[in-house]
């Protein structure tokens, strides 16, 4: 990776000032994201799971090696803001990330994980589901579960027929990067804006 780069997305705070959701309107900024989240960093592929909340990464030319994410304290974007809004064509719910200071990757990780895992799926989403994916998602839920079985049961054991918003995604739990899709942000929440992103997911 160049230096430039390197430098352009360092974490810290001397980048300018960080751009409120009011700024962002009347600025209407355009935001650049960060390689990592667009998946364009050719020395980095983020491998974030949604279940465990797990990330790390490894270098495309170089798959068999496990890398750290150590770049989580990078800003998302540039200029940096106060709130990135999140959603994705796998589920219904739109995620807010949010943090005074500039949403850092880290931000971004830990506040879908949260979302996905800490909410559950209402009757009247779950009702909506076609008989045969509410199937997979009760299959991915037990799967999910047992998969985390020590964990949960420390913490808290799940209620029986409730599933949470990770199960929803089926076998598709692995972030997969970040784009800007204005036509679906419109057709979705009815307006758009810099800083709303369609998270893209796969297995």
């Amino acid at each position: 990776m160049g230096d430039s780069v390197g430098n352009k997305w360092s974490a810290g705070v001397g980048y300018g000032p960080v751009l409120s959701q009011t700024d962002l309107y009347l600025l209407n900024t355009e935001l650049q994201l960060h390689p990592i989240m667009t998946g364009g960093n050719p020395g980095f592929h983020l491998m974030f799971n949604l279940v465990s909340g797990s990330t790390g990464g490894f270098n495309p030319n170089d798959r068999d090696q496990d890398v750290p994410f150590l770049q989580k304290d990078e800003p998302a974007t540039l200029p940096r803001v106060q709130d990135l809004i999140i959603i994705t064509e796998s589920s219904p719910w739109c995620t807010i990330v949010h943090n005074d200071r500039g949403v850092t990757m880290g931000d971004v990780c830990s506040t879908v994980w949260k979302e996905y895992t800490e909410n559950y799926v209402t009757e009247g989403e779950f009702n909506c589901l076609p008989p045969r994916l509410q199937e997979q998602v009760k299959r991915a839920s037990s799967h999910n579960n047992s998969s985390g079985a020590a964990w949960n049961m420390y913490y808290h054991t799940p209620a029986p027929n409730r599933y949470k918003r990770v199960d929803w995604l089926r076998d598709k739990y692995y972030f997969d990067g970040l784009t800007k899709k204005d036509g679906y942000s419109l057709q979705r929440l009815g307006f758009k804006a810099p800083n709303i992103f369609v998270m893209s997911l796969t297995s």
